[in-house]
């Protein structure tokens, strides 16, 4: 994922969302293993290519329909059509207010030049940074002319690319990417971000054979906790920068009260983001709308300083590793039609209670029990987590979620007094998971509820309250 500025404000963390690979097939086994894939993937409704040969764009599985593709068959050399992409040039957007250095704290200037940006007459694109005599780093960014990328209401979108991530062998700094804007970004140069809603399908930073997802939106320091976003992590990706792999994302509004963002590598979901995450307005603004579609590579800035701990890039950075892109589309399908791709639903009952002492130092206990059974992955007949809502101290709530079945992740969401829903991937230790919630008054009434995966889906509990002392 790509952030970008505040304007006038400097990033104090990336945005969480980059990269991710895909593993190139092996012999025979791995051509069984691949069509079906394929197969699973054409049921899901999604795109997905492999090998390291240029591939032809897959056509959409029924019910969908492809609205732009490009597949960079191009002379070797050769620059881009610019009827379908424009190039961003320079170190950021350049209109009044919009953040330098495209807002992330990156080094490198975007350029249109074919030394970074061309097509290798052998079906890729290939984005190369390169550094110079005198230490200066050019690199490129290009984005779809096109900014009417949208899921319809009651139907759904998905964009889909195949590439394989740089490989330096230097690579503290490197920072490719996948994402998409919103189209009220082009305009104002994105001085409207992050509310126009960003979607980062793949990024990978300091060449960690990693990758993140991340949705960006509503206000700076908001619900949506910008800039570091609404974040998968990075995820470990063997193979990532030795073979294609891709990477997508299906904005899924067939159901216009419970809308999702679910992201993908290579068919297999990875991360759910829902509509019931953050309000309603925000979530509208966000994604209820056309995209544009960026690829880059960026070097240095604060998403690969914040992993590292250090300032990028290193002093024996490699140059001129390139990503290499085989194929973009862009499907989508009609209103009310269309496979759901990899969905997993799950449902859970449980109570819970807190009460408290009273007493000089706060103590209180609550607990909640709760089954879950869901389409993919099984069903619990007996209570699978236990969750519970305690007081620390003066003005302070922890929030507490054992699974039984230990889970990759938990996220916590809360609101204080109904107000200002928050949310926030809970700190885990030995297979409990905490959340602290600091400032409460006497009397605040905590709302919350917890999204956790078990064996791969996602599962939401019930919501549970909670009065501070």
């Amino acid at each position: 994922m790509r952030e970008n500025a505040h304007p006038g404000i400097a990033p104090a963390g990336p945005s969480r969302s980059r990269r991710a690979g895909r593993r190139p097939g092996r012999h025979a086994l791995s051509a069984v293993l691949g069509s079906l894939l394929l197969l699973a993937a054409g049921a899901l409704g999604l795109s997905v290519s492999g090998g390291s040969a240029a591939a032809a764009v897959p056509g959409p599985p029924a019910g969908w329909t492809t609205v732009f593709s490009d597949d960079f068959n191009g002379a070797s050399g050769s620059g881009l059509n610019r009827a379908d992409w424009l190039y961003d040039t320079g170190t950021g957007y350049g209109y009044p207010g919009a953040a330098a250095n495209w807002g992330t704290g990156e080094i490198e200037t975007a350029t249109d030049s074919t030394a970074n940006v061309y097509q290798d007459g052998s079906g890729h694109l290939v984005i190369k940074p390169v550094k110079d005599a005198s230490g200066h780093w050019t690199s490129g960014r290009i984005e779809t002319q096109r900014t009417d990328f949208a899921a319809p209401a009651g139907g759904q979108l998905e964009i889909s690319a195949s590439l394989k991530q740089p490989a330096p062998a230097q690579g503290l700094g490197y920072w490719p990417a996948f994402w998409a804007m919103g189209a009220d970004a082009r305009p104002v140069g994105a001085t409207n971000w992050p509310g126009i809603g960003e979607l980062d399908i793949m990024e990978d930073v300091n060449a960690l054979s990693q990758h993140s997802t991340t949705f960006h939106c509503g206000a700076w320091a908001g619900e949506c906790h910008d800039p570091d976003g609404i974040s998968s992590g990075l995820q470990a990706c063997s193979g990532c920068q030795t073979g294609f792999h891709t990477y997508s994302v299906i904005v899924d509004r067939t159901n216009t009260a419970a809308e999702q963002l679910r992201f993908y590598l290579d068919g297999t979901l990875t991360y759910t983001v829902r509509e019931n995450q953050v309000s309603v307005a925000t979530w509208q603004a966000a994604v209820d709308h056309g995209f544009f579609a960026i690829f880059d590579v960026a070097i240095g800035g604060s998403y690969p300083n914040k992993v590292c701990g250090c300032t990028s890039p290193s002093a024996d950075i490699s140059s001129g590793a390139g990503m290499t892109v085989d194929w973009i589309a862009v499907n989508r399908t009609n209103a009310g039609s269309g496979t759901v791709g990899g969905t997993s639903t799950g449902t859970s009952t449980g109570t819970s209670t807190g009460t408290s002492s009273g007493t000089s130092t706060g103590t209180s206990t609550g607990t909640s029990t709760g089954t879950s059974t869901g389409t993919t992955g099984g069903s619990t007949t007996s209570p699978d987590y236990t969750a519970s809502a305690a007081s620390t101290g003066s003005g302070q709530v922890r929030l507490t979620f054992k699974p039984t079945t230990p889970a990759a992740y938990v996220d916590v969401h809360y609101l204080v007094n109904g107000a200002g829903q928050q949310n926030f991937r809970m700190a885990n230790s030995g297979g409990t998971w905490t959340q602290n919630i600091s400032g409460l008054s006497s009397g605040s009434v905590i709302t919350y509820w917890f999204t956790y995966e078990k064996n791969g889906p996602q599962y939401d509990t019930p919501h549970f309250t909670y009065t501070s002392s």
